[in-house]
């Protein structure tokens, strides 16, 4: 931080000489203009000369600047928080290690032979437990204590803590996340009620309106900063339902999961991402709109987790190339690239090679508008969907189904009950062409990858996190979650005393011995 100072030779010269009083006298006039056009008036040519004398405390009391935001900063401040973590991560502690070149003879070379032959942890490295602590924002939004903050902030946290503004400190639990959208949605309970702020309206937002950023950016507590909506449903390429407001005004790490609040107070968003070469603020941040957030927070809070309409497609975008083929002189809808068996697309008889056009009569702009769309559809619900097939244009009535959720390896709770289902807390997800691009797994790659790992689990203890790759259980090879928990079932249904799996865990591959909490 610099510190202010006096420079001597600036002092020395801000006393005009003699020949340059002329000259001042007309610059003094400009920027009286100037500053009169800034105040929102103007000065007029009688008034030029009185500009001119020495301004007093009485005559720029009238001075009409930028807004305050005084009044609303001290209302909404004592809602925002600061959400304190302790995560268990991984550490690669053991660089991967070359066999040292001995002379023949040497007494060590049995030693080196045995701790750094090819296969072991030291010739190939390997990851360990490290406890580690961070921190970001989140907002009260009900007296009961419920606190909405980012899923990043809170992802494979052992223990949460809540800080409110006046210094009181909380336990909270989570009661649910949501990856999709990075919203996760936490619990405190204290003994009085507590301060909460509203959710507002972001689709009235309009670019160019002031909005509000609070948080604890670089763990500095009840920060307020300023600026405008200077973009609406910005795409940053992290997920399908991409739709971002795009501000101005700074935040920083640890903003994360903080309000954005308009003009009146109220939350339009919260604070998630910024765009940064250098790591701090350049004027380019990124925020869930609030219109996107209520429907997840509002399910987070009923269910734990989030209900989505599927119809098990994969789709891309239409380029103009495609656009050409398809005889078609725009690039709007979404191309069907695969059809999953046994989904609603495939009982409706949607095929590769389809282009959407539209859902219950919305038209289809964009590849992101079909997830989103969808997304938002009760699954159950009757829909028809819109279609171009070999040039022509038809209509295909169809169920929407429910997105299916991260496939949970031995779901049962711990219990005391000795004959409670052992289970490994790890969560799983399909290895899609995404997740192996993602990835950087070569095309016809097999197994299913960890999406998320209970704490404390004993996956986690043995070192496994999100990320990794399962590729058999047991002498099994798997390629779908569902084949990985049968096979896990299965081995515990047997007696055994730990599940094998052979995991890859950055390029390297080796089987790994999970032993199951009862």
């Amino acid at each position: 931080m610099q510190r202010a100072t006096t420079n001597s030779r600036t002092q020395a010269i801000v006393q005009p000489s003699p020949h340059r009083r002329k000259l001042a006298a007309s610059s003094a006039v400009a920027g009286a203009v100037f500053l009169a056009l800034a105040g929102t008036y103007v000065i007029t040519t009688n008034q030029a000369a009185a500009s001119l004398q020495p301004a007093t405390p009485t005559q720029t009391a009238g001075f009409a600047g930028p807004p305050s935001f005084a009044e609303i900063a001290a209302r909404v401040t004592p809602a925002v928080v600061n959400v304190a973590v302790t995560q268990n991560g991984l550490t690669d502690a053991h660089p991967k290690m070359e066999l040292p070149q001995l002379p023949d003879g040497t007494p060590f070379g049995d030693f080196f032979e045995r701790f750094f032959h090819q296969g072991s942890p030291f010739a190939q490295g390997f990851d360990i437990p490290r406890e580690t602590h961070g921190q970001g924002s989140g907002f009260i939004i009900d007296p009961e204590g419920h606190i909405v903050t980012n899923n990043h902030v809170i992802a494979n946290a052992t223990e949460v803590k809540v800080v409110l503004n006046d210094g009181t400190d909380y336990r909270a639990r989570v009661v649910g996340r949501d990856s999709r959208t990075d919203l996760a949605l936490l619990k405190v309970d204290a003994e009085k009620p507590l301060p909460y702020v509203e959710l507002g309206s972001s689709d009235q937002a309009r670019v160019g309106d002031w909005v509000l950023a609070v948080g604890n950016p670089f763990g500095l507590g009840g920060s307020v900063s300023a600026g405008i909506v200077s973009a609406r449903g910005r795409d940053i390429h992290s997920g399908p339902y991409d739709d971002y407001l795009q501000i101005d005004a700074p935040i920083n790490r640890g903003n994360s999961g903080g309000p954005l609040f308009d003009a009146a107070g109220r939350v339009i968003g919260v604070n998630t991402a910024i765009y940064s070469p250098s790591g701090g603020n350049v004027g380019i941040g990124f925020a869930i709109p609030s219109a996107r957030a209520e429907q997840v927070i509002a399910d987070l809070k009923d269910h734990g987790r989030v209900e989505r309409g599927w119809l098990g497609v994969q789709i891309q975008p239409v380029t103009d190339e495609i656009a050409a083929a398809l005889n078609r002189h725009d690039r709007q809808g979404a191309l069907v690239a695969e059809v999953m068996e046994d989904t609603p697309a495939a009982k409706a008889g949607l095929r590769p090679g389809d282009l959407i056009l539209s859902v219950n009569a919305t038209p289809v702009e964009e590849v992101r508008d079909l997830s989103q769309m969808v997304a938002g559809i009760q699954p159950g619900t009757k829909a028809r969907i819109a279609i171009q097939r070999d040039g022509a244009e038809r209509n295909l009535k169809l169920i929407i189904g429910e997105m299916p959720a991260e496939e949970r390896v031995a779901t049962a709770p711990a219990s005391d009950d000795k004959h409670a289902e052992p289970r490994l807390g790890l969560y799983l997800a399909p290895l899609t062409d995404d997740v192996r691009e993602a990835q950087g797994l070569e095309d016809g790659t097999k197994g299913v990858m960890v999406s998320r790992v209970e704490q404390g689990s004993a996956a986690e203890k043995a070192g496994i996190r999100p990320g990794t790759l399962i590729t058999m259980v047991g002498s099994r090879q798997v390629s779908t979650p569902d084949e990985a928990a049968t096979s896990v079932r299965e081995a515990l249904s047997h007696g055994e005393g730990a599940v094998l799996l052979r995991v890859e865990q950055k390029g390297h591959t080796r089987f790994i011995a999970v032993e199951p909490a009862a």
